[in-house]
């Protein structure tokens, strides 16, 4: 499996934080705490990532609720593999990623999400920004 990044800890934890908001500033719900407890052993160990499989299941449950709430597939629907290349233009996937997409776990697209985002080359984020809207996936899809 794959790592997940820090930053998507941070990002839902954020998620979970304007979600389920502490009713007394102090108390976090238990998604969140169990998230806290992740992220501070990795700041304590200054590790950057974390194992996908050996997430604490409360804390995987939490973020994999988080998960859910992100686009699926970066695919904006120009997808110049189909026409030879070996990185698309449209989304910045490889052929082989965007062949094993489906397969793939939700760590494994994360991998790949934070990678065509740092590299930020890809159509979705310049030439056709308006087609890759911040949208969550259907419902029939997040329980993969």
């Amino acid at each position: 499996m794959a790592d997940i990044h820090i930053t998507d800890i941070e990002n839902a934890i954020n998620w979970w934080r304007r979600r389920s908001p502490s009713p007394d500033g102090v108390e976090l719900g238990a998604p969140l705490r169990a998230l806290a407890e992740v992220y501070a052993r990795m700041s304590y160990f200054r590790e950057t990532a974390h194992d996908e499989d050996t997430l604490p299941p409360p804390a995987r449950e939490a973020w994999l609720a988080w998960y859910d709430s992100t686009p699926d597939a970066p695919c904006i629907a120009i997808c110049s593999t189909a026409q030879g290349d070996a990185v698309c233009k449209g989304c910045g996937r490889s052929f082989e990623e965007v062949r094993h997409w489906p397969a793939m776990s939700p760590g494994e697209k994360r991998v790949i999400w934070r990678r065509i985002i740092a590299e930020g080359s890809a159509w979705r984020f310049n030439r056709y920004a308006d087609r890759a809207p911040e949208r969550r996936r259907p419902a029939s899809d997040s329980a993969a």
